[in-house]
């Protein structure tokens, strides 16, 4: 029997992201609750505007797509403040409650992504000031730029009308070096006016979320973003992994807070901040591209999986003449047939890595069933990568204005959803990003991502096809290209549960 998720209790933001849906403007406006009173009849307002997940355009009264759309979360201090139960709190799980500052050991968040570097929002200590925490994350995505103005006007008027009993923090860091700004702006890489997937490495961004059951849309996108199976075939992963209340690969329900009515149909969240190192990465990529036998651009391939144009798959353009050959097609492809090509792979054929190395960011990621042994070990081919996935969302921030420098301001906030920030976010942060013993690269880091630093010099091996005359290629020293500006985790409920918060009729008994 088909799953049917129930869409409208369901916040718009987990289903769907939004970029694609021409809403290339975002803001994003952290809050800080003074009284829990004044703070539920806030949550009650906010949850009137809220955006769900129900189709736009379908149906005999169709659903008109907004100009603008508004989603809501909450740090644990938020909900302590928010006054639910006790018998509540008790049931959310500890790296929710400990927050993602506490836990920057286990992230990698050392030297210049430690703490003390980022934005001051963040680095407010809440033993020190409980005026300054982060308790309320809203988001506005906005088809243009005035009309998130507009709706972050309307949020502001709920502000004023809460009495002090709701503040907006100031500390993002701007473009012109202002550290105070009261929201974080992100938006997409604009080019010859027109909104593009790129982000500021210049790669294409945005590819092959994963597909789980209830997923409303084509039942040829599970290709490449589900979990394959035996015979080739591939289905959608267990709901259970990125909704709370569902069961998930394990034939389990995720660790969730009593009543089920408070964790049903919502996620966790991981808000991160990512400042791009965009000097360091174009000096070591013409470092390195100048001799790399295959060129920059491909050398810029191997860093990620994909090439940067359009996203080609290396496992399915390993050079440039298979790419010319793979764009030919690309063009005259439709839609579907785009999706198929970009997500629709395997490493099966490139197991030594030949074609998309073992520290390239695709393959840090979503190793699909890469991990497993010969012969397989696991009924389910995907069984070691398939509880390891997260939905991503978010868009670059700033503008480069010189390419040759990393300071500035500009990167991108990226936000992943999973129904276990510990068994999925922050087991791949540690041990696939961070650590490359399950790749048999030993602690060869992941390229982009990975905490890279001049005490252990990081390398990584591109390795060639076991057969083949030609030798490795050995990256030495990589810089660090990617510091974290902050973040932390956030519980992102369901229409329901947001509606029992604002009431203050949460019950656990």
């Amino acid at each position: 029997m088909k799953k049917i998720l129930d869409l409208m209790d369901i916040q718009g933001n987990v289903i769907r992201a939004y970029g694609r849906y021409n809403f290339p403007f975002a803001r994003y406006i952290f809050l800080n609750i003074r009284d829990g009173a004044r703070g539920r009849e806030f949550v009650r307002a906010v949850t009137e505007q809220v955006t769900t997940a129900v189709n736009w355009g379908e149906g005999p009264n169709p659903i008109e797509k907004p100009l603008v759309t508004t989603n809501i979360a909450f740090t644990y201090p938020g909900l302590k403040v928010l006054e639910l139960p006790r018998a509540s709190l008790i049931g959310f799980p500890m790296e929710f409650v400990m927050g993602m500052k506490k836990r920057v050991d286990i992230l990698g968040d050392d030297k210049r992504s430690a703490p003390e570097y980022w934005d001051p929002i963040w680095k407010e200590s809440r033993e020190r000031d409980f005026h300054k925490d982060v308790h309320v994350w809203v988001s506005i995505n906005g088809q243009s730029l005035a009309d998130v103005h507009r709706q972050y006007e309307w949020l502001q008027g709920l502000v004023i009308h809460s009495a002090g009993g709701v503040a907006i923090l100031s500390g993002h860091r701007g473009d012109d070096g202002n550290e105070h700004l009261p929201f974080q702006d992100v938006h997409a890489v604009f080019e010859n006016g027109r909104a593009t997937s790129k982000e500021h490495f210049g790669y294409t961004d945005g590819i092959g979320d994963p597909v789980f059951e209830g997923l409303p849309g084509r039942p040829e996108r599970v290709l490449g973003r589900g979990k394959q199976i035996k015979g080739g075939q591939w289905a959608p992963l267990a709901t259970g992994e990125f909704i709370l209340g569902h069961r998930d690969e394990a034939e389990e329900y995720p660790i969730a807070p009593a009543p089920q009515l408070l964790s049903r149909n919502g996620t966790f969240m991981v808000y991160r901040k990512l400042h791009e190192n965009v000097g360091s990465f174009n000096a070591y990529l013409e470092q390195e591209g100048s001799k790399y036998p295959g060129g920059k651009e491909l050398l810029a391939a191997k860093f990620v999986g994909r090439w940067r144009d359009n996203g080609a798959p290396l496992v399915s353009a390993p050079d440039a003449g298979s790419k010319a050959e793979w764009d030919a097609r690309f063009s005259q492809a439709t839609p579907q047939e785009r999706d198929r090509m970009l997500s629709g792979f395997t490493f099966d054929n490139d197991m030594h890595g030949a074609k998309c190395p073992f520290s390239a960011h695709l393959r840090r990621i979503n190793p699909r069933a890469s991990l497993e042994l010969t012969p397989r070990a696991f009924d389910t081919p995907g069984a070691l990568s398939n509880r390891r996935r997260v939905i991503r969302r978010g868009l670059p921030y700033g503008e480069v204005r010189d390419a040759t420098r990393d300071d500035g301001n500009h990167g991108i906030v990226i936000m992943m959803l999973n129904a276990s920030i510990n068994r999925q976010f922050e087991f791949v942060q540690q041990q696939w990003i961070n650590y490359g013993n399950d790749f048999k690269a030993a602690n060869d880091k992941e390229i982009i991502l990975g905490n890279h630093g001049d005490e252990y010099p990081s390398k990584a091996v591109l390795p060639v096809e076991p057969d083949s005359d030609e030798a490795p290629f050995f990256l030495n020293r990589i810089p660090r290209l990617v510091e974290t500006r902050g973040g932390d985790y956030f519980f992102i409920p369901s229409m329901t549960a947001l509606r029992m918060i604002a009431k203050g009729i949460v019950d656990p008994t």
